[in-house]
Parts: C-alpha cells; sequence; structure tokens
C-alpha cells in the first residue's frame, strides 16, 4: 500500500492502542486508590449489589452491639444492686436475718436491735431506688396505670439477621415483676420487701418489720420466728432474682462476643468480593505505565512518516 497523506494507518493502530491502555491504567490506578475491584456499579453489578445489602447488614450489626453494650450496662446496675441488697454479715438481709435471730434472746434490749434494722431497711430501700440506669429502674418500679408507669417487661435487643429481603431482630425479654423489690402506685404492695405476709399481729412487710415492742413472751417469739421465715424466703427470692439476671448477662456477654465476630466475618465476605488484590494491580501498573510509554512512542513514529512525504516533493 502506497504513502497516503490523509490516512495514516499506522498513527491510527497505536492512537486506538495507547487509549486502551489509558484506559485499562485509570481503571488501576482507581483500584490502587480506592483498594477496590468494584467500587461502583458499574463495576460489576451483582457483586456490588450483594457487596451494599452486605456493609447494610453490617451497619444493623453495629447497632445490636451498641445496644448489647447498653443493655449489659443496666442488668449490670440491677444485679449489683440486688447482690448488694443480699449483703452479708454487716448488710442487707443477710445482716437483718442475724439481727431478728439475735432478737430471740431472752431480755435482749430489741429496742437498740430495731435501732439497726431500721437502718438496713432504708438502706436497702436506698439502694433499690438507686439501681437506675438511663432512667431505667427493675427493683423499685411504679405498677400504677399513668403514662409513667414501669413496663412490665424490657425487650433487650440482642441479634440481628437478614434472609432475603426479610430481617429479624432477635431479643431477651426480661420480666419487670421478676425483680421487683418495691412497688409504688398499686392498689398493694407486690415487691419483693413490700409485700405484706402473715396475718394479725405478725402481718408485715421487710420494709416495714418492727420488734420494738416485742416481748419474751411465746406469743411474740412465734412473731419473731414469723419475721426469720419471711426474711429467709425474702433472701432466696433475692438470690433466685439476682441468678436470673446473672444468666441474662452471660447471654449478653455470648451475644456481644457472637456479633462482634459475625461482623468481622461480613467485612471478611465483603472484601472478597470487592476488594483489589494490590499485589497483582502494582504489577499491573508498571506493565501498563510501559505499554504506555511504547504506545507514545509508536504514535511518535507513525506520525513522523507523514512528514516523510515532504521529502518527495523537494
Amino acid at each position: 500500500m502506497g504513502s497516503s497523506l490523509l490516512t495514516n494507518s499506522s498513527a491510527m493502530t497505536a492512537l486506538q492502542t495507547l487509549r486502551n491502555v489509558s484506559t485499562q491504567l485509570a481503571t488501576t490506578q482507581n483500584r490502587i486508590s480506592t483498594g477496590q475491584r468494584v467500587s461502583t456499579a458499574s463495576d460489576n453489578a451483582a457483586y456490588w449489589s450483594i457487596a451494599t445489602s452486605m456493609r447494610s447488614d453490617n451497619a444493623a450489626l453495629s447497632a445490636v452491639s451498641d445496644s448489647l453494650g447498653l443493655s449489659a450496662a443496666t442488668v449490670d446496675t440491677e444485679y449489683t444492686a440486688l447482690t448488694s441488697v443480699i449483703g452479708d454479715s454487716s448488710s442487707g438481709l443477710t445482716k437483718l436475718q442475724a439481727l431478728l435471730v439475735e432478737a430471740k434472746t431472752a431480755g435482749i434490749d430489741r429496742t437498740k436491735i430495731q435501732a439497726d434494722i431500721t437502718q438496713i431497711q432504708q438502706d436497702m430501700k436506698l439502694k433499690a431506688g438507686s439501681a437506675t440506669f438511663n432512667g431505667i429502674n427493675w427493683l423499685s418500679i411504679d405498677t400504677s396505670t399513668s403514662s409513667t408507669a414501669t413496663p412490665t417487661s424490657f425487650n433487650l435487643v440482642s441479634s440481628y439477621s437478614r434472609v432475603g429481603g426479610t430481617p429479624t431482630i432477635g431479643s431477651i425479654t426480661v420480666t419487670t415483676a421478676n425483680y421487683a423489690l418495691y412497688t409504688t402506685g398499686g392498689a398493694t404492695k407486690t415487691g419483693i420487701l413490700d409485700t405484706v405476709v402473715g396475718t394479725g399481729s405478725t402481718a408485715a412487710a421487710i420494709d416495714t418489720i418492727s420488734i420494738s415492742a416485742l416481748t419474751d413472751s411465746a406469743t411474740d417469739q412465734t412473731t419473731l420466728n414469723s419475721y426469720i421465715t419471711q426474711v429467709t424466703t425474702a433472701i432466696n427470692s433475692v438470690a433466685s432474682a439476682a441468678a436470673n439476671l446473672g444468666a441474662v448477662k452471660n447471654r449478653i456477654a455470648t451475644n456481644t462476643e457472637f456479633v462482634k465476630t459475625l461482623m468481622d466475618s461480613v467485612d471478611r465476605g465483603v472484601g472478597q468480593l470487592v476488594d483489589a488484590d494490590m499485589n497483582a494491580e502494582s504489577t499491573r501498573l508498571q506493565a501498563l505505565q510501559t505499554q504506555q510509554q511504547l504506545g507514545v512512542q509508536a504514535l511518535s513514529i507513525a506520525n513522523q512518516n507523514s512528514q516523510s512525504i515532504l521529502t518527495l516533493f523537494r
């Protein structure tokens, strides 16, 4: 084929090759700068759609993790107060039981013992009322029908999953009546420590037990026995409530660890779909840069062919 001034086939071929190399180079540079081989839907619509949905799921799991942290703090606050109410040899129900046993001693000054009992009663009520986290208190509850009444149960968000387009949110249900030590607003007291037990002269709630007027008579000794039994039962009830919260604490801790592990798994899954192989991309970048330089050189040589035509007319 003869030389043509209007149609430079070599230059056209070199230019087309250079354009192709430049396009590939731009793609590679974008992958290196973003760290992703699929950063937009145009890169790979299917993978981009899956990755977007999985990232959305991970955001929901992150919210679950935060909710579990809040729930753990709430449960820990209530658990701490319950164990404090149970007390030990110097406080709480344990000390109250010991004082009542001591009050059965003949000739003892029960008025002085009552002074200690009153302090314990006030201390337990204070601890129950102080067991509040983020406005939630399960130990001292309002059982009225008003808008400020304590809900009968709380659902602690514990998990999130999605099958197809249907999300499922799991929760741990906590029934407040199981942990209530004191109640307000209702017609009758229903808390563990303010429920009246017994009849007649022995009728009393742990919160209102008073032994100042008791004597060494058989009747008063029977009353003391009923108080001791009542406190023992309360210790078992509070211990059971604390054990239940302990189980909830363990479940929350397990779910928290699971959610964090699941989030890591989702991140790895997304990475496998859309992350760029930086080793391969760096190698490809060097190769494309070399091809671009050669393409520019080839185009320059092809353009010089047109200049050689001028020599034919000299």
